[in-house]
């Protein structure tokens, strides 16, 4: 009996959607029925578990190897025989009717026409054909030109930007400078005004004490004197007749003159830090040729026309536009989105609004399809795409057409898990993820395959490089280079993990915790400009940013369902793949 909509647990078995709902039915905390490991649901219950894809798709293929035995006799006709009359080959090529026929044809409906061999007729078209192509090569130079003319002005205003805020800061700072030894003269003039008016205080105060301590000592001494009686009484009141005859031929204390500051704000307005003005184009970017090309449109309007936060494009489905499965995200230079449209077997392209382009098959030789796993753009503009044909693996290089430019198979293991593609570009090493063990059993580990683009293994990266305390990567997924030349790899057991060029562990952050920074089941990752690092925190539902040193910044998205693959474009843009409703994302801002 075959699974359906299977689920793998934390512990890496799998079971049907409905049994583990009936299961979590009869008892919860859920456990695992094989190994009675307990499982914490997340916020969507057993529908929010992870997918089992490899299964899935074994499943699939199961169920259509049953059915071939039944069409078999449906089969397409080879390309070179009559459809009409299906015995026979095609012999000659009717030049009236365009078509090449075979002799019962020729006889019956094409009597008198004019005639030629087949490959005469294909020798003739080769001509018309190449004419096309090097036509279409034409517009298709005039739009590459196009598109790298937008580039270079993206680049530009980039520039200009950072300059113009670079300024605003400068001048807001100086302001500010300017704000600050002022608040700290003014302050300093409070001051000194306060010090003086209290040595004045203390001035006066002092004068006078000395004064009312010979007087109080006075008063004190005649009080006991005349409780006492006698002669004692008798000399004190002389002593205080003295003291008080002294003080009354004094002169009263002299007031203490004080001159308390007052702080008047100035009444100049708000200083302005300056303006930002538009100015006009130096030299406009060259449109587009429409005369004569149809199926693609340019203009400056629509070019330039506001810019939404977010687009979303794609959808469930096997039409052009639409996915099954994007498990992988690239963007080229010139600001083509790629696709790796896992199900389908083929890579999408399309522009920075999601408007599809263009598509070709993942074909690995002949007419043998894989099913890519992820893509990446390597320093030459080609694709590097890595996938499987069943059980086996393989690494695709292809032009952004789709022609195959080299491949090679990844004999080193047969990964149990989806495998990732990196590029570095500075040392054309190719980074491909893989995950190896008993899929049955707990017992896996991973690594990162090195290679040249020929094939060549350069280096494994596993846990030979980690001391005793450190932890092995597991299910190592999706990988990245960063701009310092880290690699970067996510492993779906719940963790980051951070590498030096030479492939020597630095440090890994993330967690197995519902927490606001800690991961669950991440899966892609890239980083921006800054160095900062964007992670699909697929099992939390969420998009998340960390600076270079693994330190939680901030949420980017918490609204999509199971985020999978992202991607940085050349203007900053983020695009994240959405496995749960198979659609594409572009965030302008983040």
């Amino acid at each position: 009996e075959l699974f359906t909509r299977p689920k793998v647990l934390p512990c890496q078995h799998t079971f049907c959607q409905d049994c583990l709902q009936d299961h979590a039915g009869r008892k919860l905390p859920l456990q695992c029925p094989n190994c009675r490991r307990q499982v914490r649901l997340p916020p969507q219950g057993v529908a929010g578990l992870p997918d089992n894809h490899l299964v899935t798709n074994l499943c699939e293929r199961l169920q259509t190897q049953a059915t071939l035995p039944g069409e078999t006799g449906e089969q397409a006709q080879a390309e070179d025989s009559c459809s009409i009359h299906p015995s026979e080959k095609f012999k000659v090529y009717c030049k009236q009717c365009q078509l090449p026929v075979c002799e019962l044809c020729l006889e019956e409906a094409h009597d008198g026409h004019g005639t030629t061999t087949i490959n005469k007729a294909a020798q003739e078209k080769r001509s018309t054909v190449r004419a096309l192509i090097t036509e279409g090569r034409n517009i298709l130079e005039s739009y590459c030109s196009f598109i790298r003319g937008l580039r270079e002005k993206e680049t530009s205003l980039n520039e200009q930007k950072q300059q113009r805020d670079n300024g605003i800061i400068q001048a807001y700072n100086h302001m500010i400078q300017e704000l600050t030894e002022r608040k700290a003269q003014l302050l300093s003039e409070s001051e000194q005004n306060h010090r003086e008016n209290m040595k004045e205080i203390q001035n006066g105060r002092d004068t006078v004490l000395a004064d009312v301590n010979d007087m109080s000592t006075a008063c004190d001494r005649a009080e006991r004197a005349m409780e006492q009686g006698g002669v004692t009484f008798l000399m004190q009141g002389t002593s205080l007749t003295e003291v008080v005859g002294k003080y009354r031929r004094k002169a009263a204390p002299t007031p203490v003159h004080t001159q308390a500051a007052i702080f008047q704000p100035s009444d100049t307005p708000v200083p302005v830090l300056g303006h930002v003005t538009a100015q006009l184009p130096s030299a406009p970017i060259p449109a587009a040729p429409a005369a004569g090309v149809k199926g693609h449109h340019h203009s400056n309007h629509t070019e330039y026309e506001a810019q939404p936060d977010k687009v979303t494009f794609g959808g469930e489905g096997h039409q052009p536009g639409n996915f099954k499965h994007p498990f992988g995200v690239a963007v080229s230079d010139e600001g083509e989105i790629f696709v790796a449209d896992c199900d389908n077997q083929r890579i999408q392209v399309f522009t920075l609004r999601g408007t599809f382009v263009r598509q070709f098959p993942t074909f690995v030789s002949g007419e043998e399809k894989m099913q890519p796993d992820d893509i990446s753009m390597d320093g030459d503009g080609n694709l590097w795409v890595v996938g499987r044909t069943g059980i086996c693996g393989f690494a695709v290089q292809y032009t952004k057409q789709g022609r195959v430019q080299r491949k090679f198979d990844l004999r080193k293991g047969r990964s149990i898990w989806g495998r990732g593609v990196a590029v570095d570009g500075r040392r054309n090493h190719i980074f491909i993820t893989n995950t190896f063990g008993d899929p049955y059993e707990n017992i896996k580990q991973g690594e990162v395959l090195v290679f040249r683009p020929d094939g060549a293994l350069v280096r494994i990266i596993d846990a030979q490089n980690l001391v005793l305390w450190q932890r092995e990567m597991r299910y190592p997924r999706y990988i990245t280079v960063g701009w310092e030349g880290n690699i970067l790899v996510s492993d779906h057991d719940h963790r980051v993990y951070v590498y030096n060029e030479e492939g020597q562990f630095l440090f890994h952050f993330g967690g197995e915790e519902f927490d606001i920074c800690q991961l669950q089941g991440p899966c892609g990752i890239c980083t921006d400009r800054s160095g900062n690092v964007i992670v699909a925190d697929t099992d939390n539902s969420r998009v998340e940013l960390f600076d270079k040193t693994g330190t939680f910044l901030k949420h980017i998205s918490t609204g999509l369902m199971r985020p999978l693959a992202v991607a940085i474009t050349p203007g900053g843009q983020l695009l994240v793949s959405n496995i749960a409703d198979h659609t594409v994302s572009i965030f302008q801002n983040y």
